[in-house]
């Protein structure tokens, strides 16, 4: 008798879904921690206070932790969704995306030419390194000349490949 209802209450275990994995599917809202690294190891952002101290990259001012998005749903790089769909809470795992699941290859089309008097008109003195909006883009100056000043408005990680480490560490709250 003990023998059936043993192998009963498993029955009832497995078919409740307890011993499986909750995994991310497309809608669900997740928090994550993650490392965004270029190809040569260096960090360019990450979640985790300590990891942003030793690469030199802490802000006193930014709040650091789980970041939340809901899965599948465009508020990520692409692969960086793609990424996160089946994963479980607690797993970790590094992929390296692309830049065209990513922000895009760098386009030389973006680099653009604005009078100098554009800028004197919004009382604005370009000074190279500094970002203005400009056409609902955020550019950077890389260059003042010749009455001209010379905007990137290409995203500053465009053709760059990432690697991120991501670990769920939530899904569904």
């Amino acid at each position: 008798m003990k023998k059936y209802t043993l192998f009963i209450l498993l029955c009832l275990v497995f078919a409740s879904g307890c011993m499986s994995q909750n995994t991310v599917e497309q809608g669900d809202h997740i928090a994550v921690d993650y490392i965004g690294r270029f190809e040569n190891g260096s960090v360019f952002d990450t979640s985790l206070e300590q990891v942003a101290v030793d690469s030199g990259l802490y802000s006193p001012s930014r709040n650091y932790g789980p970041l939340s998005f809901v899965a599948g749903q465009g508020q990520m790089i692409e692969g960086f969704d793609e990424a996160v769909i089946g994963m479980y809470v607690g797993e970790e795992k590094t992929v390296t995306i692309p830049p065209e699941k990513a922000y895009g290859n760098y386009s030389r089309e973006l680099l653009l030419q604005v009078p100098s008097e554009d800028f004197d008109n919004a009382n604005i003195t370009p000074v190279i390194g500094e970002q203005v909006n400009y056409m609902w883009r955020t550019c950077t100056i890389v260059d003042v000349a010749d009455g001209n000043v010379t905007l990137d408005c290409n995203h500053q990680l465009a053709g760059e490949t990432l690697v991120f480490t991501i670990q769920i560490v939530s899904i569904g709250e």
